[in-house]
């Protein structure tokens, strides 16, 4: 019954997570738009911060209820999803081109940030000053952004972001409305997610880490799709590329921030940085090459992005037979010392 429950958790709780987030991102353009701020800020700013939501508040709640390798998996995960699952399914139905010269300015720093991110995680562990130096840096973005954003005059993504906004006109009233409700939503489904994905790794010995990579991060990275898609389509490439540029950028020091502020990881398993942080930064190295265009334009065609999917999905069905043996372990009879359990779900059953 409890499977149940946490199965229908999980389903719900992504449904209604992928709709609040679209709502709110809505309302905060909306209502950006009505106090009158540039087109080009929304669109760096506002859009990839509200695309980011998802993983910030799953990862908080991880955080909050003991399990922030949940968290780290999501953050990691969402990244790997990101640009395997979402461009590679974006460039195979319509091949993207890169003319921002701003997003061309980002490519590099978002190496840098995964770069400073595996130097933290290196040590095995995640200190609270080790994860509020994330969060500075996320601040640091944030100002840099703007400051990008606010000189830049003329960029191809600006003028994407305009035509975006006058197609889909908002009254400030709706805009409210659509922000508040859907940051409720949001942070309601994202418990919900929570609880149900804790549950299912519990009962099945899978680890909070896989779950977070897997399950979590697809969901959780399901509005960054949608919103990919909608652009490439329409040939608004330098959205559909800049959307998940900046939310990788977020995911890493933002979700992990917050995440290691809440609760300091103690303990990061060592396949962290032996497969999912070099799988990461594979993908980002990537982007890096098809996006900045070594040879003059960055493109990513069909071709690559057919590469880049089947990577991903390579790599997932990698996660989901490595968990296996897990699950088979925990069905084992205990041995004198009792069940082998993590700090986060021995602290989850006492409070169960």
């Amino acid at each position: 019954m409890v499977m149940l429950l946490a199965l229908v958790a999980i389903v719900g709780g992504l449904g209604v997570l992928v709709w609040s987030a679209e709502r709110f991102v809505d309302g905060a353009a909306g209502t950006a738009t009505h106090f009158g701020m540039p087109p080009l800020v929304i669109g760096m700013v506002i859009v990839g911060f509200g695309t980011s939501a998802p993983e910030m508040v799953v990862s908080a709640f991880a955080a909050l209820d003991g399990s922030p390798n949940l968290a780290l998996g999501n953050a990691l995960g969402s990244n790997i999803a990101n640009v395997g699952l979402i461009l590679g399914l974006t460039a195979l139905i319509a091949p993207i081109s890169v003319h921002s010269t701003i997003i061309r300015r980002e490519l590099p720093l978002l190496l840098l940030i995964g770069a400073v991110v595996g130097l933290l995680l290196w040590g095995g562990s995640l200190t609270w000053l080790e994860a509020a130096l994330l969060l500075g840096g996320f601040l640091g973005l944030i100002g840099w952004t703007l400051v990008s954003a606010l000189r830049a005059r003329g960029d191809s993504l600006e003028d994407e972001m305009s035509q975006e906004l006058a197609e889909h006109p908002m009254p400030l009233r709706r805009a409210l409305l659509w922000l508040f409700a859907g940051l409720m939503l949001l942070i309601a489904s994202s418990r919900v997610l929570v609880w149900g994905a804790v549950t299912i790794a519990q009962t099945l010995g899978v680890s909070d880490l896989v779950i977070g990579l897997t399950i979590v991060a697809i969901g959780t990275s399901l509005p960054e799709l949608a919103a990919s898609l909608i652009a490439a389509r329409k040939g608004e490439h330098d959205i559909a590329i800049g959307n998940i540029v900046g939310s990788n950028m977020f995911n890493l020091l933002a979700v992990i921030g917050i995440a290691g502020v809440i609760t300091p990881i103690s303990i990061i398993p060592a396949e962290v940085m032996t497969r999912d942080w070099p799988m990461m930064m594979a993908g980002t190295v990537a982007l890096f090459v098809m996006g900045y265009g070594l040879r003059g334009q960055g493109r990513i065609n069909r071709l690559e992005g057919g590469i880049l999917l089947l990577t991903f999905i390579a790599y997932s069905a990698y996660l989901v037979m490595s968990a296996v043996p897990a699950q088979s372990e925990v069905r084992r009879p205990h041995s004198a010392f009792g069940p082998l359990t993590t700090p986060a779900r021995a602290s989850a059953a006492q409070c169960a």
